[in-house]
């Protein structure tokens, strides 16, 4: 073969390869022109396979066919996706669900004609569009209460670490967390209702925190200071002081009390601690209560009344729970909202003694009689009797008008001066009687007072510089 041919040759086989080449470039243009380049025609009025509007399938459809489908009851669902990926499903059908279309669904045409309709293979066009929907809110609420992932059975719940509960004769442990599955119902409801009021076609619990999530754990610092205070508590006492008297409280009782923990504080069975606060008080309270009180003359008789000791148990059930909070043993004496004189012998040794027999009154200072004198109690014949107890001085005044009842008329029963004027048992009290000639005998049986202690002028003087506000006034037959 000369030169001239094996060129001529050459030339035919690149001509050939040339065609060929052309020819494949033609069809990938061609498909690439199908795939990626706007489609003019009737196809521009409805919406590429694969879009999906708030979840539901328009595709084909035209703006009305869409509108038509989006407000159907039928066609709207809420997938409700789970943690692990699973779904649950709310249909409108089951809630009375109604829906009005208020978003731009042309917008969303537009869009895909401006990008071309693309239709590649396994293309899912999602949009999002404004919906204004109703429903049965009571059908909704009880809809989404037995959604299995709110109440389904066999749901390992989330558990943050905590201290093992009271077991006779055993040390607290640290119970490990749980990761569990469960929602917050309340939290898991709100973003439903959200979701089905916007028309939207899913919710993602996880996405939306619905998930109840472990907030401490094993490792805990402040877990394992708890565990170590409340097994702390399994040797601790409170001693509880009463005078010469004591009351212990001991760890076996103490640790059965403990429901737990919150927080950085152990808890502790409110009702329970209370129950012995309670117990205290009946034990060691004495106001109210019958005592046997020795008289001058060395008798004894048995006395009520309000004066003596009574434990503030609401002041002091929490002092006892602050107490085993701490852990640590100690001694302690209760609050009182009424305090006696002394914790041995209420009143102490400092008091007014009143003789209603024998109508003599003592002025009692650290046990020695350093004053008294006759006096004319209540007139038992009108009723008036003065009445025995032990009672603590209200205050003292001098100066005073002491009235009684006050009549129809405006007057009072009776008006009378007095200098010096110290109560202790509502308006009974001790005071001056200028208005009198004589003193004790018998005259209280007819011409006795309204209860008040009537005493000699310069006699009241004399105590009035004795007596103090809360000392005892003990009156006895």
């Amino acid at each position: 073969m000369g030169r001239a041919e094996y060129k001529a040759e050459q030339k035919g086989d690149l001509s050939m390869k040339l065609s060929k080449s052309i020819r494949q470039w033609a069809v990938v243009s061609a498909l690439l022109c199908m795939w990626s380049f706007p489609v003019y025609g009737e196809e521009q009025n409805v919406y590429v396979a694969g879009t999906y509007i708030n979840g539901t399938d328009v595709s084909g459809q035209t703006v009305e066919g869409a509108k038509a489908i989006l407000e159907n009851p039928d066609s709207y669902c809420l997938e409700v996706i789970k943690k692990d990926g699973k779904k649950d499903t709310i249909r409108g059908s089951e809630i009375g669900y109604q829906a009005r279309v208020t978003g731009d669904l042309g917008a969303v045409l537009t869009q895909q004609n401006t990008e071309g309709r693309v239709l590649g293979p396994a293309v899912k066009h999602q949009f999002e569009v404004a919906v204004s929907a109703s429903y049965d809110q009571a059908a909704l609420e009880a809809r989404i209460a037995s959604l299995p992932c709110v109440s389904g059975e066999g749901i390992v719940k989330t558990e943050n670490a905590r201290v093992s509960s009271y077991v006779s004769g055993q040390i607290f442990t640290i119970v490990k967390e749980v990761y569990g599955e469960d929602v917050d119902p309340e939290k898991t409801k709100n973003v439903i209702l959200a979701a089905v009021a916007a028309g939207q076609g899913s919710v993602d619990l996880k996405a939306q925190g619905c998930y109840r999530e472990v907030t401490v754990t094993s490792s805990d610092a402040g877990l394992k200071n708890l565990r170590d205070t409340m097994n702390r508590c399994r040797d601790m006492e409170i001693t509880y002081v009463f005078g010469e008297e004591k009351e212990v409280l001991g760890g076996s009782e103490i640790t059965s009390w403990l429901t737990g923990t919150s927080g950085d504080q152990i808890q502790v069975d409110a009702e329970k601690a209370g129950a012995y606060v309670t117990y205290l008080a009946e034990k060691y309270d004495t106001a109210g209560k019958a005592r046997i009180f020795k008289t001058v003359a060395g008798n004894e008789v048995e006395l009520t009344g309000p004066f003596g000791w009574k434990i503030d148990q609401a002041y002091e059930t929490a002092a006892l729970i602050s107490m085993i909070q701490t852990g640590e043993s100690q001694p302690r004496e209760p609050q009182y909202v009424m305090a006696g004189a002394d914790r041995n012998q209420d009143w102490g040794t400092t008091y007014a003694e009143v003789d209603l027999t024998n109508q003599h009154v003592y002025m009692i200072q650290e046990g020695n009689v350093v004053w008294d004198a006759p006096c004319v109690t209540g007139d038992v014949a009108k009723g008036y009797a003065t009445p025995d107890g032990i009672y603590s001085l209200t205050y003292k005044e001098k100066d005073r008008i002491l009235r009684g009842k006050k009549k129809a008329d405006g007057s009072y029963e009776y008006e009378s001066h007095v200098d010096y004027w110290m109560p202790f048992n509502g308006g009974i009290g001790l005071h001056d009687a200028s208005w009198r000639g004589s003193f004790g005998g018998t005259i209280y049986l007819n011409g006795g007072s309204h209860g008040c202690i009537n005493l000699p002028p310069q006699k009241a003087k004399i105590l009035y510089d004795y007596v103090y506000k809360g000392m005892p006034v003990i009156c006895y037959h």
